[in-house]
């Protein structure tokens, strides 16, 4: 049976990343070991601070060896040893920046990406906050920023002997630098733009 509407899937059953690639519907879903979780259209500000943070890290990440993407970049969380069928995580961040570049395919990202940011939304916080965070703590993303739009703040988290370390709390009128790329400075007043 070809599923082509998000009404067709049955959300108690548990999901692989082959069946996800096999759907032909429109809307947006992530899959969190097994479970389906329909993601909802981000708002203006949401898109706005997302495209911010893209152009003010893009320009000097080119000059280094990693690449950055933004969602839609399914991001499958895993080891590369296992196929689609046993693949049971795929998400996609916000912002990610991948430096090895041996996980890229023309799938996305299989494994984790050293960098992401989520753009804590109202209807996903949770999942941003808790799940994801725990899913990027589990799976080794050395860097994890939590940005809130309507607060303009960012939480910055950093892998340390596996558990994620708080590396500080930034608001709007903040310089941050992503503890990967120190070099790199963001003036958060160009993120958080009104």
């Amino acid at each position: 049976m070809v599923i082509t509407s998000l009404k067709q899937i049955d959300f108690t059953k548990s999901y692989s990343y082959a069946d996800y690639l096999s759907w032909q519907f429109d809307e947006f879903v992530e899959l969190i070991k097994g479970k389906i979780f329909p993601m909802s259209a981000p708002s203006r500000a949401h898109q706005e601070v997302s495209g911010n943070l893209y152009l003010l890290l893009g320009v000097p990440i080119k000059k280094t060896a990693c690449k950055i993407y933004h969602a839609p970049f399914d991001v499958r969380l895993t080891d590369s040893k296992k196929s689609d069928r046993e693949i049971n995580t795929v998400v996609q961040p916000d912002l990610c920046i991948v430096c090895d570049l041996s996980k890229l395919d023309d799938k996305g990202c299989l494994g984790a990406p050293e960098f992401v940011t989520e753009i804590v939304s109202e209807k996903n916080a949770a999942r941003d906050v808790k799940d994801k965070f725990l899913l990027y703590e589990e799976n080794g993303v050395q860097e994890y920023w939590l940005a809130r739009v309507k607060e303009k703040t960012i939480e910055r988290f950093f892998l340390e002997n596996g558990k994620y370390v708080h590396k500080g709390f930034f608001t709007h009128t903040d310089i941050i630098n992503p503890v990967l790329f120190p070099e790199i400075e963001i003036d958060l007043g160009e993120v958080f733009t009104e």
